[in-house]
């Protein structure tokens, strides 16, 4: 990730220092770079020259996910960086307020996140988020950059555990491993599976068990032990922190995804130089080869599989409709307006809509409906939709404004850039 902040800093013609434990890890940060922008990049060791950084305007840390490690770092390049420099951390789920604890005024004045989506080059979401003693030109200096020099979509996020893309996205993950468990029980394949949660519902072809196989098992399950020790008392992601058993055990036996060779899926070559598709089976816990999706009856519209009386249409209300749901259940907690959560999921786990645009699209009032019907509260935007009168969580003002449903039941225009990218 530091490599990837790098080389979008250069190309946006930025200078760069890149310090890393050793310097051959440093010097492998510069394949990264484009050509054209490698004078712009200088490297060292956080050893040797982490004094340097005294020269630079943004010091920002991307080192391995642990607490302890990232604020021992951070009491390293307090010491060094100058004043009127920023500082960052592009921790994808520690919450600020942990990194920041005990340190310095000048550091929590000046300290925000900065959390790239992988691989920095093509994700489109930066999500920003402040400290509560941070200077409001700090955040506003990140935006400007974030934006106007790197070209990212910022979003705007609170304090919280996991923030905003991973708190729903992962949520989707986690929950869908444990909601998937019966489906396959019953003899939907891992394939169907992936095809249901993917273009009928506007995902990517990945679906769930493709798209943790793209991350790894190893990560799902350090974010699984932080949600767990994170989240806040009664959100329903605690039923979710840990593996069922069957994905325990292949993290347990090194089968993480596509870095190992294999997780749910894998190919593998034939005798003939012919690659093969497999898919491990959950239930009977063995390899076999990859089957074909079963789609059929699934409903061609977008989101329409979501009302199917089929299995395919049930199992897509507990884990698409439940992160719906959650996402709904989530604002002002993680942001303070329904379009900074659309963004988030839309640029970091490239959904074509974002959940209350995805709530749009189906009808608020048809979903508000069905939740009624099977005796389920309304998570609380879907009620303050419900009782604010408005139709849709977007509208239109008069003068062609995009407009959006606050939290306090207001209508407000979207700030900044406009929802769609």
């Amino acid at each position: 990730m530091g490599a990837g902040i790098a080389a979008a800093s250069a190309a946006a013609g930025c200078r760069v220092l890149v310090l890393d434990a050793d310097r051959a890890a440093a010097e492998r940060a510069l394949e990264g770079v484009d050509p054209e922008c490698r004078d712009l990049v200088s490297i060292g060791t956080t050893d040797d020259d982490l004094d340097a950084i005294a020269g630079y305007d943004w010091v920002c840390e991307a080192i391995v996910e642990d607490l302890d490690t990232k604020r021992e770092m951070f009491e390293r390049l307090e010491a060094a960086r100058r004043d009127g420099s920023v500082i960052s951390s592009n921790t994808s789920g520690i919450p600020l307020s942990q990194i920041s604890d005990g340190m310095s005024e000048r550091f929590r004045r000046d300290v925000a996140i900065t959390h790239f989506f992988n691989p920095v080059k093509v994700m489109k979401l930066f999500e920003l988020v402040p400290g509560p003693d941070t200077e409001p030109e700090v955040i506003e200096a990140f935006a400007h950059f974030g934006a106007e020099r790197l070209g990212k979509g910022v979003v705007h996020a609170k304090d919280t555990v996991n923030f905003i893309g991973n708190r729903i996205g992962c949520y989707f993950m986690l929950s869908g491993l444990h909601a998937a468990k019966p489906f396959l029980a019953d003899g939907m394949t891992a394939e169907t599976i992936d095809a249901v949660l993917g273009a009928p519902v506007g995902l990517p072809p990945t679906g769930l068990y493709g798209l943790i196989d793209l991350i790894g098992l190893d990560v799902m399950e350090l974010v699984g032990a932080n949600l767990a020790q994170n989240l806040p008392p009664g959100d329903r992601g605690h039923e979710f922190t840990e593996f069922p058993s069957a994905e325990k055990e292949m993290a347990a036996r090194g089968q993480l995804g596509r870095k190992t060779g294999g997780g749910f899926g894998r190919r593998t070559k034939r005798d003939d130089g012919s690659r093969k598709s497999e898919t491990f089976d959950l239930v009977t816990g063995e390899w076999r080869a990859a089957a074909e999706p079963d789609l059929e009856g699934v409903p061609a519209e977008l989101g329409e599989v979501l009302f199917a009386d089929s299995p395919q249409g049930e199992l897509v209300r507990h884990i698409f409709g439940g992160t719906l749901a959650y996402a709904a259940s989530l604002v002002p907690e993680i942001a303070d307006d329904i379009a900074n959560v659309d963004n988030a999921i839309r640029w970091g786990f490239n959904w074509v809509h974002g959940p209350f645009e995805m709530l749009d699209h189906l009808g608020p009032a048809r979903v508000i409906e069905f939740l009624h019907g099977v005796g389920t509260p309304l998570p609380a935007m879907l009620a303050t939709l419900e009782a604010s009168g408005q139709p849709t969580f977007y509208s239109r003002s008069a003068d062609g404004s995009r407009m959006q449903l606050m939290p306090d039941g207001t209508v407000t225009p979207v700030a900044g850039a406009p929802v769609r990218s």
